[in-house]
This record gives C-alpha cells, structure tokens and sequence, in this order.
C-alpha cells in the first residue's frame, strides 16, 4: 500500500525552470496576499516555453508557492487551456456547445479532422496542429466557433477550413 502524503517534495527550481520563468513567478506571488494564488499564472508563465507543464515544472511551481504537488495538478487539470501532455505548435479548439452544434458544429469538426488527419486528442505527425473539444467560447452568437492558439473565429464554415490552418505555420 502506498501512503500519500501532502508534503511537497523539494526540488532544484533552477534545474527545472528557466531564470526568467522563476523571476515571473516571483513577480505574480507579490501581487496576491497569499503565494498559493498565484498558481495559474505561475502555470501559464511556465507553458509558454514548450506549450505544456510537465511533471517536474508543476513540482517546481510547488515548491515556488510553498503548497503541495497536488494542489498545483489540482488546478493544472481543472483549467482546459492548461495542457499536462505535449501539444502542437497551434491548438485548435472546436467549441462544442449547444449553440455551436445547432450552427454546425458537425460538418465543421468533420472538415478539421479531414484536413488534419487526426481525431481529437490527437496532433498532427508534423507537431503544427492539436485538435480539442472547448465546452464553450463564449462566442453564441457567431456559432460554430473555434478558438486557435488565442484568435477566436466565428461563424465558421468548413468551407473556410483551408484557409484558417493555412494562417498557421
């Protein structure tokens, strides 16, 4: 039987984490009363370099805000635009709410997975593109939606497919 404990292992921060990654994170823990708060921004500083958090960064970020590995995943796992695996160099998100579905959401992920050649949850084999499902982008009213690294489209047709992917190199 394993026996977990909420203790955060301690780690070499600078093996981990880049100088100015640590030094940004240090700029976000002054601006909270609580170091705890400032555990998204510090995950988000750090996805920059390589489009995702790995294991040894997130152990790293809780060593940073003196709080446990686990609440740093907790955290990491509840926001969707905070990825824990590797992902392409653009990130496709197709919304898949009820408004987008009703305006063609169907015809229009069809068209993505066609001319990408992958299903969701998958990238690309040259690494440009990671196709995901988005719950809502909070675009309604200019359905079916897609939010591509951080450029909202909308209303877009699979007609338009083509044209969108060739905007990203």
């Amino acid at each position: 039987m394993k026996i977990v404990t909420d203790k955060t292992p301690k780690v070499d921060i600078h093996a981990i984490l880049m100088p100015q990654e640590i030094d940004g994170i240090h700029h976000h823990i002054h601006h909270y009363p609580q170091p705890r708060a400032a555990v998204l921004d510090a995950l988000k500083l750090v996805q920059k370099r390589n489009g995702w958090v790995n294991d040894a960064q997130v152990a790293a970020i809780a060593n940073m805000l003196g709080i446990s590995v686990a609440d740093v995943e907790g955290v990491a796992t509840f926001f969707n635009r905070i990825y824990r695996l590797p992902v392409g160099r653009h990130v496709i998100l197709v919304c898949d709410s009820i408004a987008c579905y009703l305006t063609g959401y169907e015809p229009l992920l069809a068209e993505f997975k066609a001319q990408l050649g992958i299903e969701f949850g998958q990238t690309t084999a040259d690494g440009r593109f990671t196709l995901l499902p988005i719950c809502c982008l909070g675009n309604c009213d200019k359905g079916a939606s897609v939010l591509i690294d951080e450029d909202t489209y909308g209303p877009v047709l699979p007609s338009e497919v083509g044209l969108l992917l060739e905007q990203y190199v």
